[in-house]
């Protein structure tokens, strides 16, 4: 098993949670995240006074799937979440060791 962490623009998160639906991916986690990378920060305007926002608000979003549809989900991602701008984002694909659903003890694939 493996898992798909994704760092997107928000406006994007619902073209990629529709376009994994549509692949068959039932469940993910989603978190609202802030961070830079290349993008930097930008410079905003606030009663006159100019100041520095160094953290862009992104989404970040964990998906745990069996091997055999880590890349699919990885091209959907990829697709839904461009721009072609600065800031589009980043995927990271882990290994997972063991997965329990707590309610019923069930492990890795039975659990996900």
């Amino acid at each position: 098993m493996k898992k798909i962490e994704a760092i997107v623009k928000p406006f994007k998160m619902d073209d990629v949670r529709e376009s994994l639906s549509e692949i068959g991916v039932s469940g993910m986690t989603v978190t609202e995240v802030k961070g830079f990378g290349r993008q930097k920060g930008h410079t905003e305007l606030y009663r006159g006074a100019e100041y520095q926002v160094d953290f862009l608000p992104k989404v970040k979003l964990e998906i745990v799937l069996p091997e055999d549809q880590v890349d699919r989900a990885v091209e959907v991602i990829s697709a839904a979440a461009h721009t072609g701008k600065i800031g589009d984002g980043k995927i990271f694909v882990t290994t997972v060791e063991r997965v329990i659903r707590i309610r019923t003890g069930e492990e890795n694939e039975d659990a996900v």
